[in-house]
This record gives C-alpha cells, structure tokens and sequence, in this order.
C-alpha cells in the first residue's frame, strides 16, 4: 500500500525535474498565489501571519539550539553512506537508458563514498547568525521606540537566542566551525543594506535615525541568509538540523510576505501610504517577495527529501 502510494508522488517529481526553469517558476507562482487564498480564507486576522511567522523563526532557531547542546557540534553529524551515493545516481530521470553504465558508475561512487565518509558535513553559518542578530537588534530597537507590543518581546526572544547560538558556535563549538566554507565577507552583505537605507527609509513622522535603522533592517532581513545558503552551495549536501532550520526560515518568510501582501489588499493599498510616499513602500514588499523566493528552491528540495525518506538533503547543481 506504502509502495502505491509513494508512486504518483515519485511520478510528480520525475515530471518536475523534466521541466524546464520557465516552467518551474510558473508553477511556484501559481502555487504561492493558491496559498495566499487559502491563507485569507483561513486566517481571518492577517496579524497572526506575522506572529506565526516569529513563532517558526522561533522554532527553527530551537532547533540549532538541539543541535548544537547535543551535537557539541557546528557541522553535520551524519555520514553519507555507499546506499545514499547509489539513490542519488537511481533518482536520474535517464537512468534506465544508461543501464550499461550503471555498473561503472556503482564502482566509481562506492571509492567516493570511502573517501567522503568519514568527512564532516557542512552545517551552520555563523555570518548567518551574525546578520540574523544585527538586524533582529535593529528590529527590536525599532519596535521598541515606535510600537512596543507583542513583536517586541517576541524579537527579544529570538534575539536572546540567537546570541546564544552564536556564542557556542564562536567560542565553544570553534574547533568544528568550518570557516573556509563560510567565506561570504558580512561587509559585502551589510554595507550594501546600509548605504540603500541612508537612500531609501519610511517618510513617517519619526526622528530619521529611527527611519533609517527601521529601513536598515528590513533591507538586511531579505538578504541575511545568503551565507547560510552559500555554505551549502560549497558542497551540496546539507545535514538534517541544519536543513530543518533554512526550512523554517523559508517558511516563516513566506508568513511575513503574506502578512505584507494580504495586509495590502485587505486596506486597497492604504497601507502603502500610511509607510509613506517614495520608493519606500515599493522596497518593503520587494525586500519581502525577495527573501521569500530566495529560499523557494531549496524548500522544494527539501520537501522533496523528507517525503522521500532521506535524512542527509542532497543539493543538485544551481539550487541556492
């Protein structure tokens, strides 16, 4: 019964990896645009995607938490197996027209996979981490001086976490914290941001250090997960805690996105006036639709894992 259902799930996703890019951004649109009228049929206040969105963020970062308390470890824990190598070759959509191949190439991945298995996976990014608590600190001053409500204490604690997990993976878990995979410059990722919110702020009644540090964080949020993604673009293979924690980060910035767009249409846009005039309102959502679909594509490879029974997540080439 188990075999028959897995089935239609492995034909659905044979079908997709035949598509070509144009095709696969079509059906990520179309299935965006059917979860957000869910989202609205379902979630009556829009304001609990935000909260919703906090409380993932929150879980994926107890997760690191997991991991790192029991692990004692920054990268994977996990080994890849002789078994692992031979799925990766079987899930090629032309593998039973290369069946003269096949036993070659068994030979071929069974040498990698002495090579490869006593290695360390790559796991955390600890600029990650760093960018997540620089703009969770200007977020919380923001919301500190501007609104101090709910959010306010829900970025505390996220923050206060973050910290922690930065502080073991700096100090405590050093020795297994693989720089030479962690090798995009926080500068390059801050000074950026920093620059366009000098340019680009709210035009609100607030004292404009206030605008411009509210702006600074949100043009960081969007981008904060780009060493973390380039970690696993290194090697291509993403052990389980760590896959947990991008998924829920790619889940609670869908959340946030829809809280945006569905706050938007629910006021006919007045909500992008009451941000002010200018580009502003404009960057917002574009800062939320771009973090969003910056984790799109390993969300869907990591779906693709769990419901195919695979712990260690296997990138291919050009994901993230």
């Amino acid at each position: 019964m188990k075999g028959k259902m897995k089935r239609p799930i492995q034909a659905l996703q044979s079908w997709l990896r035949r598509q070509p890019p144009k095709i696969k951004v079509f059906l990520a649109v179309v299935s965006a645009i059917a979860a957000l009228v869910v989202i609205r049929l379902v979630v009556y206040d829009h304001d609990n995607l935000f909260i919703a969105a906090e409380a993932v963020h929150a879980l994926g970062i107890s997760v690191l938490i997991y991991k790192l308390a029991t692990e004692k470890t920054c990268a994977g824990g996990g080994q890849i197996t002789f078994q692992q190598k031979v799925d990766e070759v079987m899930e090629r959509d032309d593998y039973l027209k290369r069946l003269p191949e096949i036993r070659s190439e068994y030979e071929r991945i069974s040498d990698s996979a002495f090579s490869v298995r006593s290695a360390k996976m790559p796991g955390l990014s600890l600029k990650s981490q760093e960018l997540t608590a620089i703009f969770l600190g200007a977020r919380l001053y923001c919301s500190y001086v501007m609104e101090y409500d709910v959010h306010t204490l829900l970025d505390l604690a996220t923050l206060t976490t973050t910290v922690w997990v930065i502080y073991m993976m700096r100090f405590n878990l050093n020795s297994s914290y693989m720089h030479e995979k962690d090798n995009v410059s926080v500068l390059y990722v801050v000074v950026p941001c920093a620059l366009l919110s000098l340019v680009v702020h709210p035009t609100t009644q607030h004292y404009i250090m206030n605008r411009i540090i509210w702006a600074f964080c949100v043009y960081l949020e969007s981008v904060s997960v780009l060493p973390q993604l380039r970690v696993m673009q290194n090697t291509k293979i993403v052990e389980p805690f760590t896959a947990h924690y991008v998924f829920a980060l790619g889940v609670a910035r869908f959340l946030s996105c829809a809280h945006w767009i569905l706050q938007v249409i629910d006021t006919r846009g007045r909500l992008l006036t009451a941000l002010g005039y200018g580009m502003w309102p404009s960057l917002v959502l574009i800062s939320e639709i771009v973090q969003t679909f910056i984790l799109a594509d390993f969300c869907y490879y990591y779906v693709q894992s769990v419901m195919g029974g695979r712990l260690v997540l296997r990138l291919p080439s050009g994901v993230v």
